[in-house]
């Protein structure tokens, strides 16, 4: 049996009928064992704490009863695991093949799976007689978000994941400014109501904490209005579908008030002076 193991989402796990009556009676054993510590009843001392019940020395010589049932750890089945390592998991969990079972200290181990960077929440149980099992809900990459001229993941909650391997997520907008990434879940939804003009964005900008600048891809910036952003972002992909607004030699398309949209073109290029006329200087000799 592997130590770690991706819980399975859907079947039995066929097992012989002496391992099972073995392990039925181990459970009994134990549910006995915990009863004898005349603490309020075994389930909640299978969820809860032991050591932290019983104080330290009673708790390890309930654990170590426990082992000698067979209470102790043979494997840790995690469901949700996709990005964080198996390696990590056993870390923070802070077990190992044989370790009695009843002495895991299952808050400890929530708290600190939930202290990696790409987990979200974590829940940590037991299943007697040996097994640790673990669900984790992870975190979803977002955007980028660029501080100090460096750019970091962040997910819909605008806590920061990683700024490392960042290639490997892909074209993700980058976000700008320092509430960028709280407010940055709400914009990716309003322009997803327009997926064929999102594609286009390629960075936001958050001004004075009240609304955003849109990048395009192409270069044109794009001004939101502080209230009702939403209204404008349709008029906006209502104008490149009908018109192809975006397609123009245009810098700036600012939407900020409500009764008309200003247009910002690239400067004319200066004239030429025409060549002066004349008889051209003659060398020096």
């Amino acid at each position: 049996m592997r130590f770690l193991s991706r819980a399975r989402q859907s079947g039995t796990q066929v097992r012989t009928a002496p391992l099972r009556r073995r392990r039925r009676r181990q459970a009994l054993a134990a549910l006995a064992l915990l009863g004898l510590a005349g603490l309020g009843g075994g389930v909640w001392l299978v969820r809860g704490g032991i050591l932290a019940a019983l104080g330290e020395a009673a708790g390890e010589r309930l654990a170590l009863a426990g082992k000698s049932l067979g209470l102790a750890v043979d494997s840790v089945a995690v469901e949700g695991r996709s990005r964080v390592s198996r390696e990590t998991v056993l870390k923070a969990i802070g077990v190992e093949r044989g370790t009695p079972i009843l002495a895991v200290d299952l808050a400890q181990a929530k708290a600190r799976l939930e202290a990696l960077p790409w987990v979200r929440s974590a829940a940590v149980d037991r299943r007697l007689p040996q097994t640790i099992f673990v669900r984790l809900t992870e975190r979803q990459p977002l955007a980028f978000w660029q501080r100090q001229g460096k750019l970091v993941l962040v997910d819909r909650d605008g806590k920061t994941i990683t700024d490392e391997n960042l290639d490997s997520f892909g074209a993700l907008i980058v976000l700008v400014g320092d509430d960028a990434p709280a407010k940055g879940a709400a914009l990716l939804d309003m322009l997803a109501t327009e997926p064929a003009l999102a594609r286009h964005v390629a960075a936001a900008v958050r001004v004075g904490g009240r609304r955003w600048n849109l990048k395009l891809d192409s270069g044109v910036i794009v001004a939101l209005p502080e209230t009702d952003a939403e209204a404008a972002w349709h008029h906006l992909a209502a104008l490149e579908r009908d018109k192809a607004l975006l397609q123009r030699d245009i810098l700036v398309v600012d939407l900020r008030l409500p009764d008309r949209l200003v247009v910002r073109l690239p400067p004319e290029p200066k004239a030429k002076e025409p060549a002066k006329k004349g008889r051209p200087p003659g060398k020096a000799t």
